[in-house]
């Protein structure tokens, strides 16, 4: 075993904390079980929390795998100004005072649950989207003007937690969201549809695909149990890629290790169906309760799209 690597070959949810950024976690993740091999899925702005989805040693390579399209969050949007970052972390760059209506609770539930639908949504000017080779935050904070173009957008629910009626008005609602969604633009076009301003002032992530906070471990569980918290809390790579998958025989084993197609035989899918895999369909091959290989239908039999040596540990956790 190379310097560095640990033996550890799984997928991990965590709970990010407000203040690091997710490159910061990956060191977090790092230090706690001694693996140099670490990456993230679904990048989360320092300013956010929640669920950080992270893969270690060979769990790496199925970051570009997980289907995470779909995300839900709990946000918080504040009315009465509008800031450069469209959230709190920006300089405030509009403000507007803030209706009556928007402190009634029943006006605030029916307006949320009109944000249901698909919608063309122009980014933030200070997000990671490349413009000519240039990330669009480098350009806006060169001070350049950065014009992004919209892009469709899906929110698939959307529902009111709370309004806050203090010194500031402020709304608590829960959103499912499509991939490539900024909740700081949907704050930030919410204020100006309702005459008036905001910006999103804090940020959650409750779900990223099925990862749900429930399966996260927090930062101080990484520091307390380092290694020991693999065995407890990994993810299950099975359920984490949502493909269906397909136990493998002994003989079979040694085929998938060597890179010989195998018979495409029968698999189990998400829905606990028993089926043969479909043309062109992405399966996961299981042996001894690790996943081993994803491997793709072709004509009668399977062929390799990726092996993992050494096994992803947490199948059917």
């Amino acid at each position: 075993m190379r310097r560095g690597e640990s033996g550890i070959n799984c997928l991990l949810a965590v709970d990010k904390p407000i203040g690091p950024s997710s490159h910061d976690m990956v060191g977090r993740v790092r230090r706690a079980l001694g693996e140099r091999r670490v990456g993230h899925a679904g990048t989360l702005d320092p300013a956010a929390s929640g669920v950080l989805v992270v893969g270690v040693g060979q769990g790496t390579r199925l970051m570009g795998m997980l289907t995470l399209d779909e995300k839900a969050y709990e946000a918080r949007i504040v009315f009465g100004s509008e800031t450069d970052t469209d959230d709190a972390e920006g300089a405030v760059v509009r403000t507007a005072d803030v209706p009556d209506c928007l402190r009634d609770e029943v006006e605030a539930r029916r307006v949320v649950a009109s944000l249901v639908g698909t919608h063309q949504q122009v980014p933030p000017a200070f997000s990671a989207i490349s413009v000519d080779g240039r990330r669009a935050y480098d350009r806006a904070r060169s001070g350049e003007e950065v014009t992004l173009a919209a892009r469709p957008i899906t929110v698939h629910e959307a529902s009111l937690l709370g309004v806050e009626d203090g010194d500031e008005v402020a709304w608590s609602v829960c959103l499912r969201v499509s991939k490539g969604t900024y909740v700081r633009s949907i704050a930030r076009d919410l204020g100006r549809a309702l005459g008036c301003a905001a910006h999103l002032g804090g940020l959650r992530r409750v779900s990223s695909g099925p990862v749900g906070i429930d399966s996260c471990v927090t930062v101080d569980e990484l520091d307390t149990m380092g290694p020991a918290i693999v065995g407890e809390r990994c993810l299950d790579p099975i359920a984490a890629l949502g493909y269906a998958f397909r136990s493998l025989g002994a003989s079979e084993l040694e085929d998938v290790r060597c890179g010989r197609r195998v018979d495409a035989g029968l698999c189990v899918d998400q829905e606990g169906t028993v089926r043969p895999p479909r043309q062109g369909e992405a399966v996961s091959l299981v042996s001894g309760g690790m996943l081993v290989g994803v491997w793709r239908r072709d004509g009668s039999t399977l062929h390799c799209e990726a092996n993992f040596p050494s096994g992803i540990t947490g199948v059917g956790r």
